[in-house]
């Protein structure tokens, strides 16, 4: 059985001082909320894409929103790309450039998250056919078992690209 991964409260006055990806001021609540309604969901997600990750630039609410991601990933009854993907790109952002280390009051839930998903993708990925969808589910389950070059050749690049790779080598 797993166990679930716990968050900062929704309640939580620190979501209004969180940075995302462009070092600004994010609040990522609303878009949880849409989500989880199954509101718009495609527009949400382009909007929590271009939020909590911009160029390679993560912050304080890309963490402290991937613990709700999965949460509410839990709750849907398909499996979906979006959730694998932005976790992936968030934990491999996280060592990279400027980005901040996750603060050590999220440190626990974050990663607890991130086992989760992969716990998930595990059992999933038997039953989905989308290469796609494969690969970030690959992707997650790599790097949470701390190997996270493969994790970021799964998420980043399809079959054909890694082919190509493959010649060159």
């Amino acid at each position: 059985m797993l166990a679930f991964a716990r968050m900062l409260s929704l309640d939580d006055i620190r979501w209004t001082t969180m940075h995302g990806g462009y070092k600004m001021p994010f609040d990522p609540r609303p878009l949880f909320e849409r989500l989880e309604a199954g509101i718009d969901t495609e527009a949400v997600w382009s909007e929590l894409w271009n939020e909590l990750h911009h160029q390679g630039d993560v912050d304080e609410a890309s963490y402290a929103s991937v613990p709700h991601l999965v949460r509410i990933y839990r709750k849907r009854t398909t499996a979906e790309w979006n959730t694998y993907a932005i976790v992936a790109i968030i934990e491999l952002a996280r060592a990279r450039g400027s980005n901040p280390d996750v603060p050590e009051w999220l440190a626990k839930d974050y990663f607890a998250a991130i086992a989760e998903l992969a716990g998930l993708g595990a059992t999933e990925v038997l039953t989905t056919d989308d290469t796609e969808r494969v690969r970030a589910m690959l992707g997650v389950i790599a790097i949470a078992k701390q190997l996270p070059i493969h994790g970021e050749l799964l998420v980043k690049y399809s079959e054909d690209e890694l082919a190509d790779i493959a010649k060159v080598l």
